[in-house]
């Protein structure tokens, strides 16, 4: 007697099968059996079967379904998903690498933010770079007062090519202090590459040379962006529910 099974999709990266189930017992052991079937008579086929909600909590993780609100209990929903987070970086790497062909530039990050999106970005840049990190006291709020430097650059920018690398830009008043700061180291060249614009909350003119995407006047975590200092670890951007903000 023959009998018929096609999994539910292939993962042509990871070379698995994959074949969904449900919680009735009866379904389960029913494909149970063909699985362990398959793999006797083809043990050199590598699938896996996956309870459904298994296969939504993965998708979540990964910023592409709905979020489980005893999972992630403060976050509202999710604005950027990680695909198009990772498809932005590439792109946003490429046109660095064009823009800086034959050169060797020195990339700048404000700490802490920036960690997940420099280490991703510097990964698609083609040319030769130098990375630097900045630290600051006055970034969490923008507010535009006094800036203190926190930790100051251990390169030499002066008579370098310099790109400023922010998780946010949000009014702009901090970002101005820091340019002027670095303007004073005389580098050849200054640029500034942003993950997210809240250009919606500027309140001053700056210009920002590489923009990942524009956000809205949302108070977003996620790919190094915190809640008081939670969050950071999420794969993908998304916006906290506004009954947690102060």
């Amino acid at each position: 007697m023959a009998e018929a099974f096609t999994p539910d999709f292939y993962l042509s990266e990871f070379n698995l099968y994959v074949e969904l189930t449900t919680l009735k017992s009866n379904l389960t052991a029913e494909k149970n059996r063909k699985v362990r079937l398959l793999r006797q008579l083809y043990p050199e086929v590598n699938v896996k079967l996956l309870k459904k909600r298994d296969l939504f909590r993965l998708l979540t993780k990964y910023g592409y379904g709905p979020l489980d609100p005893e999972e992630v209990p403060d976050i509202d929903h999710i604005l950027i998903s990680t695909g198009k987070l990772q498809q932005r970086v590439v792109e946003m790497g490429k046109q660095i690498s064009s823009d800086y062909a034959n050169q060797e530039p020195v990339l700048v990050g404000v700490l802490r933010g920036v960690f997940c999106f420099l280490a991703d970005l510097v990964r698609h840049i083609s040319v030769p770079v130098t990375l630097d990190f900045m630290s600051i006291s006055s970034y969490e709020g923008d507010g535009g007062g006094a800036v203190k430097i926190l930790k100051d650059l251990d390169e030499n920018i002066k008579g370098r090519d310099v790109i400023l690398v922010e998780d946010i830009v949000d009014t702009g008043m901090t970002l101005n202090h820091v340019l002027d700061y670095l303007w004073a180291k005389k580098p050849a060249s200054l640029r500034v590459c942003t993950l997210l614009d809240k250009s919606v909350r500027r309140l001053t003119t700056v210009n920002v040379d590489y923009v990942g995407f524009e956000v809205p006047d949302e108070f977003v975590v996620g790919y190094g962006l915190d809640f008081r200092q939670r969050y950071r670890n999420l794969p993908f951007i998304a916006v906290l529910k506004h009954e947690l903000l102060p």
